[in-house]
């Protein structure tokens, strides 16, 4: 069975939302789907959006499991954007919180070092 991912996140203010997805993902979307809609493609088959809904901004939680934990948070930070929030877990799972101006959280998690 193949599983394909399409989350969406909604924001007030839409070139702002723009310009700090792409410091967080490290690149320009992958396709515009509408003028209001921006898709970035994560891996095969997973996608992350951004659209202008201001009625339901803020109100997100994602979180992305990625292989290359240590090395993603560093290229973030050095695009000019740091973890609210930092946590290691019982079993050592650790994740990195970002939260968009709007307050939408963004996670990425990573195996045990």
């Amino acid at each position: 069975m193949s599983v394909d991912l399409f989350a969406c996140i909604s924001v007030r203010d839409f070139p702002a939302a723009l310009s700090w997805y792409e410091r967080l993902l490290g690149t320009p979307p992958a396709f515009v789907a509408s003028p209001d809609e921006v898709v970035w493609e994560l891996a095969e088959h997973r996608s992350l959006a951004v659209e202008h809904r201001p009625e339901h901004a803020g109100h997100a939680l994602t979180t992305v499991f990625v292989g290359d934990f240590d090395e993603r948070v560093a290229a973030i930070a050095a695009r000019g954007l740091e973890p609210v929030q930092r946590e290691t877990y019982g079993n050592g799972v650790r994740k990195a919180v970002y939260r968009d101006p709007d307050g939408n959280e963004i996670g990425f998690g990573g195996a045990p070092e």
